[in-house]
Parts: structure tokens; sequence; C-alpha cells
């Protein structure tokens, strides 16, 4: 059975363009914060494995397929599901709406990073098998 993380965000008036749409580098910012949340809903918050673990989990691959416009005060619900998982690497596919209206999709790969050294690492035993845990077929995710 597939695990579905899943949150909300208005767009606030700083998200949008003078039209009142959604712009697009407003809602790159938006998933980051989606994904700041789930990890700290996994136990792993960022302020924490940043500052006192020295890892981090910086995006190395990021594709997204917009299909309709989103407006100011609208409120999107994102799902976040993992597809994959590497040694050091984690594939992760959103999906976020409108109500029923589809908006649009991403797929991201997020890896492992010492940050002092600046190079990948392998996850943690105990953070991969909490990833583990989430591990869904895209199949299941239906997305």
């Amino acid at each position: 059975m597939s695990k579905i993380f899943r949150t909300d965000r208005e767009l606030r008036f700083g998200d949008c363009d003078i039209s009142g749409t959604a712009y697009f580098p407003a809602y790159l910012n938006i998933l980051n914060g989606v994904n700041e949340e789930y990890w700290a809903h996994i136990g792993y918050p960022w302020h924490d494995i940043i500052w006192n673990e020295r890892w981090g989990t910086p995006t190395v691959h990021l594709s997204c397929d917009f299909s309709k416009p989103s407006f100011f005060g609208e409120t999107l619900s994102f799902e976040l599901g993992v597809v994959k998982i590497g040694k050091s690497s984690l594939t992760i596919r959103h999906r976020i709406s409108c109500g029923p209206q589809m908006r649009w999709k991403s797929t991201q790969v997020l890896a492992a990073s010492d940050l002092d050294k600046h190079t990948s690492v392998a996850w943690p035993d105990e953070v991969a098998r909490t990833l583990q845990e989430w591990l869904s077929t895209e199949d299941e995710l239906g997305f």
C-alpha cells in the first residue's frame, strides 16, 4: 500500500505575477517548502540535520509539467510520493491540484550530501529504513 505525504498551500500575492497567475519560480519555492515539511514529518527536520548532523538533501534533478494555471488566493494540494531510493539519492513524484483539477506535476531527485565536504554520501541507515517505509511504485501512486 502506498504512502503519500499530503499538505496544502494557499497561493499568496507574492507567489503570483501582476495578472494574479502563479509564477513558476514561486512554485519551486513552495515545492521546496513541501519537501522541508515532508522531511520533518518523517522525523528529520532540516534545521536538525543541517546544523547538527551536517548533511542535507539538495535537488540534483527536477522536471515539471504545468497543465493549468493557478491563481492568487487558490489553495493547492500537494501530494508527494517516494518512487526510488538509491544509496545516496531519492526520487520523488509530486502531484499538485486545486480541488479535482490537476495543475502541475514534478519528478525530483534529491541526494544525500555532506555539507562540509560538498560531496554525496550514503543515506544514514535509519534514514534509509524510514524512506523504505514510504517507497511506492508509480502505479500505486497513480501519478
